[in-house]
């Protein structure tokens, strides 16, 4: 066992793990914040998308002992303290960006991570990057289409699928 420090979604956090506790278990056994999905555990579906220290990373890919010292923020630190949904979360929610809802976490958290890297970014430029993100309900058009809302860009000629 070793003791982690980090801050997750602000707030900060020091527990005692195994060497081998995947980031998912620690967010969702540890600290129950269970809005990070496991979906595939093999790095393949972006279900468990995290910020790490600013940058996107799937959290089945990391021991929570990597995390030491870092600023982890989940899907649960995306909204406003009292529950507002962020401007993502309400561009999926205003397009229907989701169907089931399980892969909503990593796509939001994915958006968050393109749309601070490219304020503006164009449909191919928003497909490209969820590349890594798999949907199997919504064939992707709604989620772009949200996208591309909460960049600030208008949407309203793009049909609703």
């Amino acid at each position: 066992m070793a003791e982690v420090t980090m801050k997750v979604n602000g707030k900060a956090v020091t527990k005692s793990v195994k060497g081998n506790t995947l980031m998912t278990d620690f967010l969702r056994d540890e600290l129950r914040l269970t809005g990070t999905h496991v979906g595939c555990d093999t790095s393949q579906c972006g279900a468990c998308n995290i910020h790490v220290n600013g940058s996107l990373v799937k959290a089945c890919t990391m021991f929570a002992a990597e995390a030491e010292g870092a600023e982890v923020s989940t899907i649960e630190g995306q909204s406003a303290a009292d529950g507002t949904l962020n401007v993502i979360q309400q561009a999926f929610q205003d397009h229907h960006g989701l169907q089931c809802g399980f892969c909503t976490p990593g796509m939001v958290m994915a958006a968050a991570s393109l749309l601070k890297e490219n304020p503006k970014p164009s449909e191919a430029e928003v497909r490209d990057y969820l590349e890594g993100n798999i949907c199997r309900c919504t064939g992707y058009h709604n989620i772009v289409k949200a996208i591309l809302a909460a960049s600030g860009q208008d949407v309203s000629a793009i049909a609703a699928e």
